[in-house]
């Protein structure tokens, strides 16, 4: 097994206390924060992702390979966004949408696209249209990224884009969408100007968006 193949396996398995020691070898031995995120941090959780929505791995296992991710995050994000990427790519608003509580998918997005040097305003769940459009008057990203993951939540996307609307901001910005129920039929039916369905995907849009 390789050595980024064993990182991947201890997010997948969410043996959080292995990460760091893992991390700090591959460090040692010359390998790039990058690509460390992106071949282990990332590639494992990407794993994580497809067995949770295959059936195959429930919320609590999702948890501990969230928390085992952050692990090596930690690390290795400050080398990334402080050295590698001194300067910003722009800045995003992300929140979970009104009436959802979801936050794990959100959390790994925003760590993912800030360690590609993006700076992130977390919002944090719950939060409201009018939430959305005082953040984007106060902080004047870029962009702003709205998650879901409830049937039942994933209309109030529609809800923040119109307030937008009424406050002038729409064409200030670009809107991008994600979360289980998430479709690109529906992000195009809503008006948002991009959709992805995972960390990796989030951030190839999130960096065409603004370029």
């Amino acid at each position: 097994m390789g050595a980024y193949e064993e990182l991947q396996e201890l997010i997948i398995n969410g043996e959080k206390e292995k990460v760091a020691p893992t991390v700090k070898i591959l460090l040692d031995s010359g390998k790039a924060p990058m690509d460390i995120i992106t071949n282990g941090l990332t590639a494992g959780m990407n794993v994580v992702g497809t067995r949770f929505r295959s059936g195959d791995m429930y919320i609590p296992e999702v948890m501990l390979a969230a928390n085992a991710m952050k692990e090596g995050m930690d690390i290795l994000k400050p080398l990334v966004v402080g050295r590698s990427l001194p300067f910003s790519i722009g800045k995003l608003v992300m929140g979970t949408v009104e009436g959802d509580i979801h936050t794990i998918g959100k959390s790994i997005v925003s760590m993912v696209l800030e360690s590609s040097g993006f700076e992130i305003i977390d919002l944090g769940v719950n939060v409201t249209a009018a939430m959305f459009v005082e953040a984007v008057k106060k902080e004047q990203p870029k962009m702003l990224g709205m998650s879901a993951m409830l049937t039942t939540t994933m209309t109030r996307m529609k809800e923040v884009i119109e307030s937008l609307k009424e406050a002038g901001l729409r064409d200030k910005i670009r809107v991008m969408v994600g979360g289980a129920p998430i479709t690109q039929e529906f992000a195009d039916s809503i008006g948002a100007d991009g959709y992805a369905p995972d960390a990796l995907s989030a951030l190839a849009k999130a960096k065409s968006l603004i370029s």
